[in-house]
């Protein structure tokens, strides 16, 4: 199966430290390079990891707030000077058409955008992937997201030779399932070829803990997800919307995910990782904290 590669740009909540910007995530595969979220300076994290911003094929944009946009106007700019010539594919949560027309028209970008207002429902579906969107609980209109590469039926080629097929249509016709005649034997699809699972992997940014963000998450093989507070700081995780890093464990356990990721980190901790991290492993043992261009492929 083809990989696909996570590279984080951004994994600071509202506030940037000296080790981590603000939140960006770009997400690899095949010919697709979507970007989930652009904080401020995201353009330049694209120069320091080394990746050209030219690549971005669609842009997901999980709210409004600052640190989760005010990098749009630079990239566009960046695209722009680039002499990109593609239309820029953008979704967000409602209100979103609006808030970027505004960013675009005030910085007076010369880029082709295409804004998308979707909620709970598959937004982008192609023949083998597709990704779906689900609301999340914040102080503003937000969406989270999943990235979801279809089954693949494949055809086995130790068991082809053992029926000395011919390379021809019928193979096409095998693996798109279908029983086939050969030399006056039935060959059924299923003695010659698997089913190759795909993948799924969820991001959350800002939200409160909801049944939505298990829904979204079941079974994802990988789910990265906001820590903005630890347990201690449950009061103030409540008044912002955020998760705490007790609530991202339980939503990764109920959703019986495979990995959990925590992103978003705040500055209060930056110098004590180890708290947020050992509380989610209270509940959710295959957990780690982002870094800014930490790297991984699936």
């Amino acid at each position: 199966m083809e990989k696909t590669k996570i590279t984080f740009l951004g994994t600071s909540d509202s506030i940037p430290t000296k080790k981590r910007n603000h939140s960006a995530i770009l997400l690899s595969y095949k010919n697709e390079n979507i970007l989930i979220d652009c904080g401020e300076g995201t353009q330049r994290q694209f120069k320091i990891a080394n990746i050209s911003p030219t690549k971005i094929t669609r842009i997901l944009i999980t709210h409004k707030h600052g640190d989760h946009t005010f990098g749009l106007p630079g990239l566009f700019q960046t695209l722009a000077m680039l002499n990109y010539s593609k239309t820029v594919q953008l979704y967000g949560p409602r209100g979103i058409k609006h808030y970027i027309s505004f960013l675009k028209e005030i910085t007076n970008i010369p880029i082709s955008l295409a804004i998308h207002e979707i909620e709970n429902k598959i937004i982008i579906n192609e023949s083998d992937f597709y990704v779906e969107t689900k609301s999340m609980d914040h102080t503003s209109p937000s969406n989270a997201y999943s990235f979801i590469i279809k089954d693949k039926r494949r055809l086995d080629r130790n068991k082809l030779k053992k029926f000395k097929l011919p390379n021809s249509s019928i193979l096409k016709n095998l693996q798109q399932g279908e029983d086939i005649t050969y030399n006056n034997k039935q060959i059924k699809a299923a003695q010659v070829s698997y089913t190759e699972k795909g993948r799924k992997i969820t991001f959350i940014l800002d939200t409160k803990f909801n049944q939505n963000a298990i829904n979204l998450s079941k079974d994802a093989d990988l789910l990265i997800i906001e820590s903005a507070f630890s347990i201690k700081d449950k009061d103030q995780a409540e008044k912002f919307k955020h998760l705490t890093a007790t609530d991202a464990a339980i939503i990764a356990k109920k959703a019986k995910v495979k990995r959990l990721i925590l992103t978003h980190i705040s500055q209060r901790y930056e110098h004590n990782l180890s708290i947020i991290e050992k509380e989610a492993k209270k509940i959710f043992k295959n957990v780690s904290i982002a870094k800014d261009f930490d790297s991984l492929i699936l």
